[in-house]
């Protein structure tokens, strides 16, 4: 990770979205990450994760159909005159309650980035108190079928 960041900082590119976990092999990890730039920007830096050398493959999903999930929690200022109106919205953006106290609630909320940001817009005039997000991580869809594309066409 030091090297890939080093890499990243000497050359001046930039990072939107960093994400890193175990994958389902023993001792790899995988790296998802959210770059701003043209077709050439990635394929500079592609050639150049390449010269890592425990860098085993790097994949461009900019236009492969994909899963894309984000995961944030919300310290939400929660008096009890606001709070049936709270829980209402949560569960209507199927988040989850996963702390409550007199003054606050935290909740959960999981989904592609649309409906993060969607959330916390809407919850925003409750008071947000503290907010930790993940990076967006990403998954390529085996059946190639681009569900954004298909949902645009169904509004259409």
């Amino acid at each position: 990770m030091s090297r890939i960041s080093g890499l990243f900082a000497r050359r001046s590119f930039n990072i939107d979205s960093l994400a890193v976990g175990p994958t389902e092999t023993n001792g790899i990890s995988r790296i998802i990450m959210v770059v701003p730039g043209d077709q050439r920007t990635v394929e500079q830096i592609t050639k150049q994760l390449y010269k890592l050398i425990n860098v085993l493959k790097v994949e461009d999903v900019t236009f492969t159909p994909s899963v894309e999930r984000e995961l944030m929690l919300l310290k939400i200022d929660c008096k009890e005159d606001k709070r049936s109106a709270l829980i209402e919205i949560v569960n209507i953006f199927r988040a989850k309650i996963v702390d409550l106290a007199d003054q606050f609630l935290i909740a959960e909320v999981t989904g592609d980035p649309g409906k993060i940001v969607a959330f916390q817009n809407i919850i925003r005039h409750f008071g947000i108190i503290e907010t930790a997000r993940t990076g967006k991580i990403s998954l390529t869809r085996s059946s190639k079928i681009n569900s954004e594309l298909l949902k645009n066409l169904a509004e259409d």
